[in-house]
């Protein structure tokens, strides 16, 4: 009848099966994100920063403040490097 590799509904194949598989998933990605808040937070943080007066130099002063608007990304692109 069923080989282990088939894929006939019954008790391994369940809608459970799947949410097992779902929250392992969810586990697995928020351990991923502890480790990689642990190791880059503080570079991810600087960068989200220069990010946001990016944005926020664009909102504000349009064209005007494209010379500050270059430093800014001069910030950034420096910050990217590291």
């Amino acid at each position: 009848m069923g080989d282990q590799g088939d894929c006939e509904p019954g008790f391994a194949n369940g809608p459970w099966m799947w949410t097992a598989y779902r929250a392992y998933n969810e586990l697995l990605r928020d351990k991923l994100k502890k480790k990689f808040e642990a190791q880059e937070g503080p570079w991810m943080d600087s960068v989200a920063e220069v990010l946001a007066q990016i944005v926020n130099a664009r909102w504000e002063g349009g064209r005007k403040e494209e010379k500050a608007g270059e430093e800014l990304f001069a910030k950034l692109e420096k910050l990217l490097s590291e």
